[in-house]
């Protein structure tokens, strides 16, 4: 999956795959981690966000599921 380099503290880079409402988020420290059943308004609102950290912690990271690649 392809992502997309965004300016945070806490993470590099984010992607998403429409087809199967997949989340992709590279953290600073280099791990990725998929997160499943994101719609996508969540995925435009993280990227719209003043601080996606911030926003991914609170609206994502604990609810969808997820793996470690």
């Amino acid at each position: 999956m392809e992502r997309t380099p965004v300016n945070s503290s806490n993470l590099r880079s984010i992607g998403y795959e429409l087809e199967t409402s997949t989340l992709e988020v590279e953290f600073n420290t280099g791990s990725v981690y998929q997160y499943h059943g994101v719609p996508r308004e969540a995925f435009d609102s993280l990227m719209q966000a003043g601080s996606k950290g911030a926003y991914f912690n609170a609206n994502i990271k604990n609810s969808y599921g997820s793996s470690k690649l």
